[in-house]
């Protein structure tokens, strides 16, 4: 069942990977992501924050051409 809530969560967050137009948005948006993750995960969300945080900051400052 471990693989099937992995799949779930790279599922959800590639449909949440957006890139907000402002940092703050950026920040709202990799926060959410990576609290519900560690959620359907059962892991520390504040963790799952810092590291959604972290990572849609570095993703939308790297490949703006996506966002």
């Amino acid at each position: 069942m471990q693989a099937g809530k992995i799949t779930l969560v790279f599922g959800l967050c590639a449909g949440l990977a957006a890139c907000g137009s402002t940092t703050g948005e950026q920040v709202a948006i990799g926060a959410g992501a990576g609290a519900l993750g560690s959620v359907l995960l059962n892991t520390n969300p504040l963790t799952g924050a810092a590291v959604g945080v972290a990572s849609n900051l570095i993703y939308c400052n790297t490949k703006t051409r996506n966002c």
